[in-house]
């Protein structure tokens, strides 16, 4: 490929603007295709680039001790345009990063428009890119537009989008109690891959179901825009709506006890059950099984735990069910991000499967930079998964593990970063302590992830 082609990156939101970024940084000539000041979106109130449609916090900038704080400050190691925007315009928010949306969303605006190797289109692009586009990136979020969404639908098959989140939670497998759940599939089944025990399960008497289902019921829920409002189907009602039909059907539903024997008590039958499956090759991630839920996140992690053995559980995702559209990555993308129906075009930003401005930001970080580095003629390896980059494009191009529900269930979902992510790290005490004491085994074990990362992160760089 000749230097002298452009990247032509569609989209101006925080991923788009990132790739935009690091691509000109990188010596690229970039075109930034931006339909709003022609065309708006039902969110977005400006034409500003990165502009924060809902919350204005980057969430914590604990780089030690939080997964998402460590992705800020790999970011800024490798000279974000987001992150540098969202430190200049900083709010005071404790040990979260908080923004002023309006000066944040300026700062990367005036950036883009600034660059000498960036030049910006106001224009929206109604469908598949021009075959003469040779280096793409779409990066064009969950509102993409309906042109454009139809032409993706085309090209990766009408399985690999979707339009709609019905997530279910995601717990951290350490922070389960053993103690009471325990390892078996229903009639001991075992299914393609499995063992027989593939799921983790936590049992419930008749006063401990009863108690749930009517705390369900009065949780206050989640009010959507009209814009973002989904259909229910019957394969995927959130759990509040099933509590509401009766008392017994969600017994008869994704908390039914039939098949399932608690080997610590197997005289006696469980009155309802609730299933973890196995979320991520590594094993650390575990997804509550037909929880999808529309309730307030302030209250579901109260009413997860009060299931049995998930009383001290840490969430790596809460439940939702929103407007969203997001490619089925694993499927149609390449390790390298590249669509493999069309290696032209590569994907940054939540329509790859990422939830949060700082994961959207940081897929842009590494289109950007790969899309450059080809433009060169060169080829460039992603981050390893051991750092917090990495380990986003571990996920989302094949860190998920596949549903054995019914023959081709999609069971790829959008995921913030979290430490579950990450390779497992081996932490040593130091000579002559004692037992861990308290949370010091969580803390030290972060802080040896943490650390890892940011040396890797250095040899890729």
């Amino acid at each position: 490929m000749s230097t002298s082609e452009p990247i032509h990156i569609i989209g101006g939101g925080l991923a788009g603007s990132e790739a935009a970024w690091q691509a000109a940084e990188a010596g690229a000539t970039v075109i930034v295709h931006e339909m709003r000041g022609v065309r708006g979106t039902d969110a977005h109130s400006t034409d500003s680039f990165a502009e924060l449609v809902c919350s204005n916090s980057f969430r914590s900038d604990d780089h030690e001790q939080n997964a998402v704080g460590l992705l800020h400050e790999e970011m800024r190691r490798r000279n974000s345009l987001i992150m540098r925007a969202a430190d200049e315009h900083k709010l005071p928010a404790g040990g979260a990063l908080a923004v002023d949306r309006h000066g944040f969303s300026d700062a990367v605006t005036r950036a883009i428009h600034n660059h000498p190797k960036i030049t910006v289109i106001r224009e929206e692009i109604a469908g598949w890119p021009p075959e003469d586009w040779r280096n793409v990136i779409i990066a064009s979020g969950p509102l993409t537009s309906p042109a454009l969404a139809d032409a993706i639908l085309v090209k990766t098959g009408e399985d690999a989008l979707a339009f709609f989140d019905a997530i279910a939670p995601i717990v951290h497998k350490d922070s389960i109690n053993m103690d009471i759940v325990w390892a078996q599939s229903r009639y001991d089944k075992a299914g393609p891959g499995g063992t027989g025990a593939d799921y983790l399960n936590c049992p419930m008497d008749k006063e401990q179901y009863l108690a749930f289902v009517e705390a369900l019921k009065v949780a206050p829920l989640h009010e959507f825009k009209d814009w973002e409002k989904v259909p229910y189907f019957d394969g995927c009602l959130p759990i509040e709506v099933m509590a509401e039909r009766g008392v017994e059907t969600l017994r008869h539903g994704p908390m039914k006890p039939v098949g399932l024997t608690n080997p610590r008590n197997p005289t006696v039958k469980c009155y309802a059950i609730v299933q973890l499956r196995q979320d991520n090759a590594l094993g650390t991630l575990w997804n509550m099984v037909g929880f999808q839920t529309k309730m307030r996140y302030g209250i579901q992690a109260d009413i997860f735990r009060m299931i049995p053995g998930l009383e001290n559980a840490q969430f790596a995702r809460l439940g939702g069910l929103h407007r969203n559209t997001f490619l089925n990555s694993p499927k149609v993308l390449g390790p390298d991000l590249k669509l493999k129906a069309d290696p032209r075009i590569r994907f940054a930003g939540q329509v790859t499967g990422v939830e949060g401005y700082v994961e959207s930001a940081a897929v842009g970080l590494i289109t950007g930079r790969l899309a450059a580095a080809e433009a060169r003629g060169e080829t460039m390896a992603t981050p390893p998964n051991t750092t917090a980059l990495g380990a986003l494009v571990a996920h989302i191009t094949g860190g998920h593990i596949e549903s054995e529900s019914y023959s081709g269930a999609r069971s790829f979902q959008p995921m913030n970063v979290n430490f579950g992510l990450f390779p497992p790290v081996t932490i040593v005490k130091p000579e002559g302590a004692g037992r861990w004491r308290g949370n010091d085994k969580t803390i030290a074990k972060r802080k040896a992830i943490t650390s890892r990362a940011l040396e890797d992160l250095q040899a890729w760089a």
